[in-house]
């Protein structure tokens, strides 16, 4: 899933990028000159975890696997110009999506599969480096960190998976990189964007038996998701 929501995205911005070529009127002449803009986002999403393991641990990494399920994100955009060819931004918002865990080290399907559904507060912050302005068009890259609360976490809740219940950490760092273009329309901008999120922290919450046969093998669990991001400004 992941990549084909990644050629989808090539393939539209590919083709709204020729669009945009074509046109002789140069759109929005003057909109690189504001110190600040504003504006929202839409997109998708597919996020997996990246698991490893404890050195002593008795599964392998094919005994824990992931199958993600495409999701949604949508917030707003602030914009600081800081540079000619460089700006800051945070993009506030919010981001749903789903996985199953599957722990194939377990003979019982009530203890080897957990459906983990997660509903984020997603803040990123990020520096955008641009390319000079062709025609309509402007290509640039992102780079930058994000701060993620996770609604669903069930971090608080009493129950593990011992009771069926995972856990996750409700407070979440990533780091984003990411490739994008500017194309410059009649009424506004139009920004595509493709990146990749990654995880800094350790994201599971253990249970509390310390040889738990789900938590206890594995050393680090972090997010690893493709955005592809459609922005009006």
């Amino acid at each position: 899933m992941a990549k084909k929501i990644l050629i989808f995205g090539l393939f539209l911005i590919n083709s709204i990028t020729f669009l945009a070529q074509r046109e002789k009127v140069e759109y929005l002449p003057s909109f690189d000159k504001n110190k600040i803009h504003y504006g929202f986002y839409l997109g998708l999403n597919q996020n997996d975890f990246k698991f490893s393991l404890r050195e002593n641990a008795n599964v392998t990494d094919a005994n824990i696997t992931v199958t993600p399920t495409a999701g949604f994100n949508v917030g707003l955009i602030a914009d600081l110009r800081l540079h000619k060819n460089l700006n800051l931004r945070i993009e506030p918002g919010l981001m749903t999506n789903a996985k199953k865990i599957y722990f194939n080290h377990l003979a019982l399907p009530k203890d080897s599969v957990r459906d983990v559904s997660s509903t984020y507060l997603h803040v990123p912050l990020l520096f955008k480096f641009s390319t000079d302005r062709y025609k309509n068009i402007r290509p640039y890259l992102l780079g930058g960190v994000s701060y993620n609360y996770n609604f669903s976490s069930n971090e608080a809740n009493q129950d593990d998976n011992s009771a069926g219940q995972f856990r996750m950490k409700s407070s979440n760092f990533m780091y984003e990189v990411g490739v994008g273009i500017d194309i410059y329309l009649y009424f506004f901008k139009f920004s595509p964007s493709i990146r990749g999120v990654f995880a800094i922290n350790n994201e599971i919450k253990y249970d509390d038996d310390i040889n738990s046969q789900w938590t206890a093998p594995v050393n680090y669990m972090g997010t690893r998701g493709v955005f592809l991001t459609f922005a009006f400004e």
